[in-house]
């Protein structure tokens, strides 16, 4: 019902298990949409939330002056700014629902993409309570929300490599009573354990006393231990008929809470149990019934509150999650994600975006290529190699258990408009063949839907059991998209998708993939085995017509064709068994094996004699001059440099270009485009097919940016284009403003991500402008 990226974690799991008929506390939901359209109200230019959630505040969180600066400047913004009336009358009119004084608001988060976790959050956002009125109510929501700008927040989300744009920020609003006890109970395998005290929890999460500790064993419910804790102190709502013989200890929490107090128990209270017999075993009953729904290990927070009752809620601005229930109630629940049944599900990385529900497809040994994969399923397997891609035009999503956001099984997906999650471990072993699933591109999750899902809402979508739902591969271009200066590409190697990619504000095709342009004809074989079989002419007839199709589709505009950059082992006819991760690769191949190569050249000099002279050439994973010069040899052997329009570029993907790029202009190279995938594993030596070293795979790490800016500045110095056609700039646009600034040439990206980068590059090519005319003014 409730979609997660838009409510947060902690609102999802309690409405779950809620409609699962236990005890919630109450509450509504104030998405993380509403926080994004706050923000957009404080955009002027002065205001450094003005570019929020867009972007990601490059600031130098070692430079702790300017993190304080920063984050002062951020919150002030937010909690002097005005929160729309109308959005505070919505949520009082249904916060009163509940004839409640006070009201909690605790932070609920979510990641929108790629990071498999939050992880542990705790002290970055706190819960905030207050009076149930609206001017107490606008005062703590505008509070809560600058808690995701504090210092300590921008530091733990830069240091765990976490964007201002992946997170989403939604306020669970729930009404709070007096309490007779609060605390938890920690369910670990079979042995539980069971905190208490008196009044609210705030003094057990304060560590303000040492609570009551009850020791249970889970199967059987029956306590084992009793340690009576040290309560001096407990916590509770200011009220005028507050017995007279509790002295006060003052306000505490925050100075926005003066009407929470905290007292001193009586002596008597201090030596009695915070927890009744008949509350304890409510307590270990609720254990017992939550373990077959969440397994034997979870962690409830939990209070039992005066007699209370409330009416429903409801609201256009916020989510309901529960109803009333009196006396014991559950206020936040953790477990294991793939122990909620109804909600299984598995944690990967979200690798290209959208979502798809069917059956599943489990192929649990990748290392043969299936003969055929059945139509409209959701393929799960450890890993995925190029020569798959013919058996994916069929399938609605991917999950694998292996790779990265620059896999073939991500490249793959993005390439076909699919949903794909990778790096979900255990995959093929949790999930069951035919089983239904979810796939969430988005946010890298594998939902595992139950039968009394099926034909249910989920998320605003309707799941039907009888067909998928397949998303659409490639947004809408919106109209009246602004001028831009830098080039934007498209990286392509389907034919299906010309027609479609045709409409798309883009200047060309930026990297055509030829190794997957081919699969589709070369039927698993490797070129070679076409050649040893006899079969040189029908290969080149259909290698020109699939060229010929590019050319055709998108002249004048320019197609940068990339000659075959295959590693042996990634074809299922390959005599190679090497495992390398490199392989007989790139223009090294060619030299070992120029027949393939020259036959590939022969294809495009009859595009370009068919008088079709928007081909350019990009070769591959070049490693030294020599190798360049000897492909250079070739080109001009064929007849490709008969006609001016004509570039031979290189892909700057090995490190070597480094140091070597303008030795390679003086040998001929007309351009560089910087392929980022490559690049980063080599200069950080770490395997892009490994999803588990995703935080060591970084294309945004100092040595990775530093070497694209020297790229850039070395082309320039040389007068030749350098463009950038790896998943880097797709997956982290916040980079591109820092790619138009140093002065990149263009920009290539997946179909699924033109829009953004347009947007992306329009936004960068406005600051760099603005900030040339205020250096104009001063």
């Amino acid at each position: 019902m409730l979609d997660r990226a838009k409510v947060g974690d902690k609102a999802f799991y309690l409405s779950r298990i809620m409609q699962r008929g236990y005890p919630v506390t109450p509450g509504f939901v104030i998405s993380a949409d509403v926080l994004r359209q706050f923000l957009e109200t404080l955009n002027n230019s002065e205001s450094l939330v003005a570019d929020l959630p867009d972007s990601s505040l490059h600031l130098d969180v070692a430079n702790w002056r300017q993190l304080q600066q920063v984050a002062g400047r951020l919150r002030q913004e937010i909690t002097t700014a005005t929160v729309p009336p109308e959005w505070v009358s919505t949520i009082f009119k249904a916060a009163k629902e509940w004839q409640t004084n006070y009201l909690i608001l605790r932070p609920t988060l979510a990641l929108s993409t790629v990071m498999p976790s939050l992880g542990n959050t705790s002290g970055l956002l706190e819960s905030i309570f207050c009076d149930c009125d609206e001017e107490a109510i606008a005062k703590a929501l505008k509070h809560t929300w600058s808690q995701l700008f504090r210092a300590k927040s921008l530091l733990y989300w830069q240091k765990v490599g976490i964007s201002l744009q992946q997170i989403n920020l939604a306020v669970l609003v729930q009404p709070v009573q007096n309490a007779i006890a609060s605390g938890l109970l920690n369910a670990n395998s079979g042995k539980w354990k069971i905190e208490a005290t008196w009044g609210l929890g705030t003094a057990i999460y304060q560590g303000d006393v040492l609570p009551d500790t009850y020791y249970i064993q889970g199967d059987t419910g029956v306590v084992l231990e009793r340690h009576l804790g040290n309560k001096m102190l407990a916590y509770r709502f200011h009220d005028a008929a507050l017995d007279a013989s509790q002295s006060l200890a003052g306000s505490v929490i925050t100075a926005e809470n003066p009407d929470i107090l905290a007292y001193v128990l009586e002596e008597a209270q201090q030596k009695q149990y915070a927890l009744q017999e008949e509350y304890l075993q409510q307590i270990i009953t609720l254990g017992n019934q939550l373990m077959s729904d969440l397994g034997k290990s979870f962690t409830i927070k939990w209070t039992i509150s005066e007699e209370s009752s409330v009416t429903s809620v409801s609201s256009t601005l916020a989510t309901k999650i529960g109803e009333w229930l009196p006396r014991l109630s559950i206020t936040q629940v953790s477990s294991p994600q793939s122990a909620i049944p109804n909600l299984q599900f598995i944690k990967g990385l979200g690798a290209a975006t959208g979502r798809a529900t069917a059956t599943a497809y489990i192929i649990s040994n990748s290392q043969h290529r299936p003969e055929q994969i059945p139509k409209g399923v959701i393929l799960v397997a450890p890993t995925i190699t190029p020569d798959w891609l013919p058996l994916l035009q069929q399938v609605v999503g991917i999950v694998t258990q292996q790779g990265g956001l620059t896999s073939h099984a991500a490249i793959l997906a993005r390439e076909l408009g699919i949903p794909a999650v990778v790096s979900a471990t255990d995959a093929t072993v949790i999930i069951e063949n035919g089983e239904r699933l979810l796939v969430d591109g988005d946010r890298g999750e594998v939902y595992r839907i139950r039968e009394d899902r099926v034909d249910k809402k989920e998320d605003g979508e309707q799941l039907k059991s009888n067909r998928p739902i397949t998303p659409s591969p490639h947004p809408v271009i919106i109209p009246n998209l602004p001028m831009i200066a830098t080039q934007l590409l498209v990286n392509l190697s389907q034919p299906g998708l010309i027609e479609q990619v045709q409409s798309l504000p883009v200047d060309g095709v930026g990297l055509l993939r030829s190794e997957l342009m081919l699969l589709g004809t070369l039927e698993g074989q490797h070129p070679n085995m076409w050649l040893l079989g006899g079969h040189k002419e029908e290969l080149l007839e259909q290698w020109t017509e699939q060229i010929m199709q590019f050319a055709r589709g998108f002249a004048p505009r320019p197609v940068f064709y990339r000659s075959l950059d295959w590693r042996s082992h990634e074809f299922s006819s390959s005599t190679d068994s090497s495992s390398s991760i490199l392989g007989d690769r790139g223009t090294f191949s060619y030299i070992n094996n120029p027949a393939v190569f020259e036959l590939e050249l022969t294809a495009l000099a009859t595009v370009q004699k068919a008088g079709y002279s928007n081909i350019r050439l990009l070769l591959p994973f070049v490693r030294s001059v020599p190798e360049f010069s000897f492909c250079r040899q070739k080109v001009e052997q064929v007849g490709l440099t008969q006609i001016p329009q004509f570039e031979l570029w290189i892909v700057a993907e090995v490190p070597s270009v480094l140091f070597l790029l303008p030795e390679y202009v003086k040998a001929g190279v007309a351009g560089i485009s910087i392929g980022t995938n490559d690049l980063t594993q080599l200069l950080l030596g770490v395997d892009r097919e490994q999803g588990q070293l995703t935080k060591v795979y970084n294309e945004r790490h100092p040595a990775v940016m530093g070497a694209i800016a020297q790229l850039i500045q070395m082309a320039k110095t040389a007068g030749i284009p350098c463009s950038i056609c790896g998943q880097a700039p797709a997956l982290y646009p916040e980079i591109i403003e820092q790619l138009v600034q140093w002065g990149i040439t263009s920009i290539s990206v997946e179909p699924e991500a033109v829009e953004r980068t347009y947007k992306a590059i329009a936004r960068a090519e406005q600051s760099l402008i603005l900030a040339a005319a205020r250096r104009k003014l001063e």
